[in-house]
């Protein structure tokens, strides 16, 4: 029977987390450095985390924070986007390829070079959302801790190189204004946005929809959009928010992580990212190259990095969110839907041969 947390040693645990964290975040605003919300909390949790230090996650607060992001995804979804999406069909239509080369190499990469059992690899392989993955896999009777620190190491290390590759290859810049304070916005608005991303959270939970925390106020938020009741992102404040407890759940994520595991299990990790990152580039040099979108855009939608955070770059980098946020859903969809029917003929298939 899993051991239960004192309520105080919990609280006492978050509160050295939030302390760290908004260290980390002061640290990367002194020095400059990009991103300090984000990035900041992330690689103080993510220190502290190999340091043993006893921090803990905030639960669902973190999962409050996805909540804004889905608003701020879902108040970009306006008449002109679906005018857009004609446009984007071509791109779209490359998703499914590109999820078939990644199993295609993926799976056979995590047996034969790292050693892990069939179904630990192939959903060790899917891009798709982390939760879903781990949970997917636990039932197919995957190892739920292997794919953790795989999928943790995939956002980890794909969040991290993310802005140097926009800034040197791309030269984009991180300073795109990510909204506007809270005392500019309607209050009405403000509060439309604050009851689409409760409900569509929680209703969404209630239906059984994936990703429900970012998907459910999403689509709330973008049905007020077109219905012309929301016309702006939540406000600064708020994104500022979302990335600092998203920064931090990242970092947590590799708490209690020991060495056999950073050698093995983390290392593989860090070793398929390369093989993701080579795919990404080269889907990204097609959508380019035949004009499908443009660079910046292209990179972010097939970086198969957490959809929260490729939303975060996508704001600070000034790109079309649609553009990012309907490929990323795109993929996510179809690697939540295929995966478990897949995985079952993988698997047979393998088992005949074994």
């Amino acid at each position: 029977m899993p051991t239960r947390i004192a309520p105080q040693t919990l609280l006492a645990k978050r509160a050295l987390t939030f302390g760290l964290a908004a260290l980390g975040t002061a640290v990367f605003w002194v020095l400059g450095l990009p991103l300090p919300f984000l990035f900041g909390p992330m690689a103080a949790c993510l220190i502290a985390a190999f340091a043993h230090a006893p921090i803990k996650g905030f639960g669902q607060l973190s999962v409050a924070a996805r909540t804004i992001l889905g608003v701020a995804v879902g108040a970009s979804i306006t008449p002109a986007l679906f005018a857009e999406l004609p446009k984007m069909a071509a791109s779209i239509a490359l998703i499914p390829l590109f999820i078939l080369l990644i199993a295609l190499i993926g799976v056979p990469f995590f047996r034969k070079v790292w050693g892990f059992d069939s179904t630990t690899a192939f959903y060790a392989a899917m891009p798709g959302g982390l939760q879903d993955m781990i949970i997917f896999g636990t039932e197919a009777g995957a190892n739920p801790r292997i794919l953790s620190l795989i999928h943790g190491t995939r956002v980890l290390i794909i969040v991290t190189l993310a802005p140097l590759v926009l800034t040197v290859f791309y030269d984009a810049q991180l300073t795109n204004p990510i909204g506007e304070p809270a005392r500019d916005l309607p209050v009405q608005e403000l509060a439309l946005m604050v009851l689409a991303a409760i409900v569509g959270w929680k209703g969404g939970e209630r239906l059984g929809l994936f990703g429900a925390s970012i998907l459910g106020p999403m689509i709330l938020t973008a049905a007020l959009s077109l219905g012309d009741f929301i016309h702006t992102r939540p406000p600064r404040e708020a994104i500022l928010a979302a990335q600092f407890f998203i920064g931090c759940a990242i970092g947590v994520k590799f708490v209690g992580v020991t060495w056999v595991e950073l050698r093995k299990v983390v290392a593989a990790g860090m070793a398929y990212v390369i093989v993701l990152a080579v795919l990404a580039a080269v889907f990204t040099a097609i959508v380019a190259t035949l004009g499908l979108g443009q660079p910046v855009e292209a990179f972010l939608a097939f970086a198969p990095g957490g959809q929260a955070e490729m939303t975060v770059l996508a704001i600070v980098s000034g790109a079309d969110l649609g553009f990012v946020i309907t490929h990323h859903l795109m993929r996510i969809v179809l690697v939540i839907i295929g995966a478990p029917i897949a995985a079952n003929l993988i698997l047979r298939w393998s088992g005949s041969r074994d």
